[in-house]
């Protein structure tokens, strides 16, 4: 893995517009990202995760005014016109959708799908293509691929489907994969299937990728770093291990303590986080997670003290009052914090 940031997001702002009034989206996100590394983003729905993703695309909706700096390989990605930004999709940045039902063309055939980034991009020949597509589905785990490259996407199942969607990414050799909620839709087997091929094909090319999820059980076992996002902020941002055993956020630490683990007593009630994300068009000052904080102060709502993390050896906390909890034990090893 490099030191060397691959992609660098500094205050990035996504602000939709409503007939409620802004929605504050995304509102002054900063990370890196570095040559070969798996970076994960959790947080509750509604978080920003998803957003967050496809402003860094380009993908964002005509409603939504983004601003910040997308730096990837040394180029402002909010600053490029239309044509360049196509240039860079799928060729250096890919992205892995949580519906491949949605993402995929329901009316065109697998190997089209696969093949028509490659010869737009790579100007390979439509044989060559063809013989690509046909190692991509079996290196995501496809048998059959000849048959399959010829059926549309409502003959396969949803984890063939998405397994597909990776291919698809893959297809160009990308230097940034970005998988959003993978494994949303799938069984639980299918889940540790997917996110093992994503971690395998990932070390196997050298991708760096960012992983989101809700899920802090997937995102444990998945990434080096990663970042915790609460209404539209960074909340906490540090290596994986050391965030999971040894949060300083009150937030990590109370999404951490609602995490069902394999020990918890049966008709023990669960640890839940009361009150709910705040209104994107109105966030309160401050940290917004104040209001559902137990250790919160009046200083919490003072914006510019919450506004500057603390940092300690890369690890990054935007709180005043953080935390610090030991931790426990979640299956196939995964530690977390009670």
């Amino acid at each position: 893995m490099s030191s060397e940031p691959l992609l660098s997001v500094r205050g990035l702002r996504t602000h939709i517009r409503s007939p409620r009034g802004i929605v504050r989206a995304v509102d002054g996100v900063s990370f890196d990202v570095c040559g070969g590394e798996a970076f994960g983003v959790v947080g509750e729905s509604g978080s920003g995760k998803s957003v967050m993703a496809r402003s860094i695309m380009g993908l964002s909706t005509r409603l939504a005014g983004v601003s910040g700096e997308v730096v990837f390989k040394g180029r402002d990605l909010l600053r490029l016109s239309r044509k360049e930004s196509r240039s860079i999709w799928g060729k250096e940045i890919a992205m892995v959708f949580q519906d491949p039902g949605r993402s995929l063309n329901p009316v065109v055939r697998v190997e089209r799908q696969l093949t028509e980034g490659m010869r737009e991009h790579l100007g390979v020949s439509r044989s060559e293509a063809h013989d690509r597509a046909l190692r991509l589905l079996k290196e995501v785990g496809i048998s059959d691929p000849e048959r399959r490259l010829r059926n549309y996407p409502h003959e396969m199942s949803g984890g063939m489907r998405q397994r597909v969607m990776i291919a698809v990414a893959l297809s160009c050799q990308p230097d940034l994969l970005i998988a959003d909620e993978p494994t949303t839709a799938l069984d639980v087997t299918i889940q540790r299937q997917i996110l093992d091929l994503l971690r395998r094909v990932q070390r196997t090319h050298g991708t760096s990728m960012i992983l989101i999820s809700h899920d802090l059980a997937v995102v444990a076992g998945q990434t080096d770093r990663v970042g915790v996002m609460y209404a539209g902020r960074m909340a906490e941002l540090g290596t994986t291990a050391r965030v999971f055993e040894t949060p300083r956020h009150r937030y990590t630490e109370a999404l951490l303590k609602a995490t069902p683990t394999l020990g918890h007593q049966r008709h023990a009630r669960f640890n839940l986080i009361g009150g709910a994300l705040p209104d994107p068009t109105e966030p309160p000052p401050g940290c917004r997670f104040a209001p559902r904080c137990h250790a919160a102060t009046g200083e919490c709502s003072e914006g510019a003290l919450v506004g500057v993390p603390q940092t300690d050896e890369g690890h990054q906390v935007w709180c005043i009052n953080p935390a610090g909890t030991p931790a426990v034990v979640l299956a196939e090893g995964e530690s977390v914090a009670r």
